[in-house]
């Protein structure tokens, strides 16, 4: 009798447990949570901790620089923004990110975007690491960049002044702008993912699919298309999604989870 409340016992736990991971996956996907009693997976998706540390402003203002809307739970822009090139090929919403401009590898004209549908002829943001963080929220609020109070307010701008001046990463020399080719160790990086990401997007990869039956888009898809765009969101997570993120992991270690994610199932 008392083996089979210990089994009974245990069979509850695995099934609590699948229940969680089930709507931890479904959140995801769909990029919210819904608000518990004491906030949940809605106060890590969209809000700040009580004592937010340096490691986690850095990525939050990381995720803001992705997409702040999604990020801040937002209302999403539904203008092209003013100060977007003529000569761009965007329109919209996207025009309002940051990244839109100024590139996952933070190099604007003189990097990703040298050439291509998504060249604006703006230059990114690299000369402002290590900048007055006051002053390059100033920046953020005046034109050409423009967020308003109802956007972006002036404690999230911070995080996102932040995350210009105290954490860029500079993967140059780590990712081949031509191949994508990283100077990482897919073998270190496996242990990362398996502890790690292969929570939600499983041990191959394939879990969570962003685009279609016949055209996937997996991890090991997305890391061989878009490797600065991955790192970026290694570092930082995806905004409005339960994705952990590793920025509190030195960027040798995220390079070498983006490595393995390179071996990974892309069909």
């Amino acid at each position: 009798m008392e083996a089979a409340r210990r089994v009974l016992g245990m069979l509850v736990v695995a099934g609590s447990l699948l229940s969680s991971i089930q709507m931890l996956h479904a959140q995801e996907v769909k990029g919210a949570a819904e608000p518990t009693e004491h906030g949940g997976l809605a106060d890590f998706i969209h809000r700040a901790p009580p004592q937010p540390t340096e490691i986690w402003l850095r990525a939050a203002g990381g995720r803001i620089y992705d997409n702040w809307w999604d990020a801040l739970d937002r209302k999403k822009p539904e203008s092209t923004h003013p100060a977007y090139p003529k000569t761009g090929k965007r329109t919209g919403a996207n025009t309002w990110r940051c990244v839109e401009c100024h590139g996952w590898d933070y190099n604007g004209k003189d990097g990703l975007y040298g050439s291509g549908e998504r060249y604006t002829g703006i230059k990114g943001i690299r000369r402002a690491a290590g900048r007055d963080v006051n002053r390059i929220a100033a920046l953020l609020r005046a034109e050409p960049h423009s967020y308003k109070q109802e956007m972006i307010n002036d404690e999230e701008l911070r995080r996102l002044a932040i995350f210009v001046s105290r954490g860029q990463d500079n993967a140059d020399r780590l990712i081949d702008l031509k191949t994508g080719n990283t100077k990482g160790d897919p073998a270190r990086g496996a242990g990362l993912f398996q502890t790690t990401c292969a929570a939600c997007h499983g041990f191959d990869g394939r879990a969570l699919n962003w685009g279609t039956v016949k055209e996937p888009a997996y991890i090991g898809t997305e890391a061989n298309k878009f490797p600065h765009e991955v790192l970026h969101k290694i570092r930082n997570g995806h905004p409005g999604a339960a994705m952990i993120n590793l920025r509190g992991f030195p960027l040798k270690d995220t390079i070498n989870v983006l490595a393995f994610a390179r071996t990974l199932p892309s069909k």
